[in-house]
């Protein structure tokens, strides 16, 4: 894993690893970047040994080699790269098979190492065979979320009242997230109050328009947060107002938590949030839909328990660590026969 210190698809990394090692049927190593030493320390807790490396393409050399030390030693079966960065890396030589993780819409030209690429949706796994690899080499793989109880946070360390809606969107504070039309919305609902839960590149611009739609007093910058369960505990709606994200953790979470979701029409909540049942879906940019979305389920008590119950149903069906370990021992051996 080369990715950023955190993110989405860096969480999701972990989850994976820890989902396997449960299993008690793989051994793992790991060879990642040295940027975060929470993940650092959580694979040393799962005891897998881990190697660090730069994955600076242009100076490749250093990381080329650990990663060939790491293969040498510990001879794997599958060499399992997660995201384009380290997949740019992958070692043709050795008796492993090599496997290329995609979390979005990433071209194949960065996994052209990689025999099997493994697509988090359907529409990635499409994507992928647009560019010309073979379908039996394609394959999709669910993200799973843990459904941990989690109590309420006292809402006064927020500044936020007991009393007030509150709405929740968990997201890098990046230009796709498309937390600038959440902000608009938020006008049209004068009662309620947002938490922003995330870091990211947008951060002063975001501050700097809520001051200029008088938002200050409603809107609570939270940085990113490791207490995601009760963030939407605390929630009365989650928001995923995304342009274009190819799934969406955020989904699973909501779902597990019995957080009802309003969510816009990127790739991921189109294809699996069922309109009405496990969320609301409104046009990607539009304030206005995305306001009265929002205003629906905070007034309607019966719309909301329809989604929780719609979302909780899908969860448990489908996005659970106990299917993940199913799913994935299962993909590893079908490549393994291959």
């Amino acid at each position: 894993m080369a990715g950023a210190p955190v993110g989405g698809a860096e969480s999701f990394f972990l989850d994976a690893l820890t989902a396997l090692q449960e299993t008690g049927k793989v051994q793992q190593q790991v060879v990642t970047r040295a940027n975060n030493p929470d993940r650092l320390h959580h694979l040393e807790t799962l005891n897998i040994p881990c190697r660090t490396a730069s994955f600076n393409r242009h100076v490749p050399c250093a990381t080329q080699q650990t990663l060939r030390r790491a293969l040498n030693t510990f001879c794997p079966d599958i060499a399992h790269y997660w995201l384009g960065r380290a997949a740019s890396f992958a070692q043709e030589k050795g008796s492993h098979v090599n496997v290329g993780w995609y979390g979005a819409y990433y071209h194949p030209k960065y996994y052209k190492h990689c025999r099997h690429h493994i697509a988090v949706t359907q529409d990635v796994a499409d994507h992928i065979i647009s560019h010309g690899i073979a379908a039996k080499y394609v394959h999709v793989l669910h993200l799973y979320s843990e459904c941990l109880e989690a109590p309420p946070l006292d809402r006064s360390v927020f500044d936020t009242p007991d009393d007030a809606p509150l709405l929740l969107s968990l997201a890098r504070l990046h230009p796709v997230k498309g937390l600038d039309t959440l902000l608009n919305a938020l006008v049209k609902i004068p009662e309620a109050y947002l938490w922003l839960a995330g870091s990211g590149p947008l951060e002063r611009d975001l501050k700097q328009l809520c001051t200029d739609l008088g938002l200050e007093e409603r809107v609570r910058f939270l940085g990113w947060r490791q207490d995601r369960a009760a963030l939407l505990a605390t929630a009365d709606l989650c928001v995923f107002p995304s342009r274009n994200d190819s799934f969406g953790a955020v989904m699973l979470e909501a779902w597990a938590s019995r957080t009802p979701l309003v969510a816009t029409k990127a790739p991921g909540p189109r294809a699996y949030i069922r309109d009405g049942e496990t969320g609301l879906l409104v046009e990607i940019d539009d304030v206005d839909a995305l306001a009265e979305a929002v205003s629906r389920v905070l007034t309607d008590s019966s719309l909301r328990q329809t989604l929780i119950e719609g979302g909780v149903r899908t969860y448990r069906e489908n996005f659970t660590k106990e299917v993940f370990k199913t799913n994935i021992l299962s993909l590893y051996d079908q490549i393994l026969r291959e």
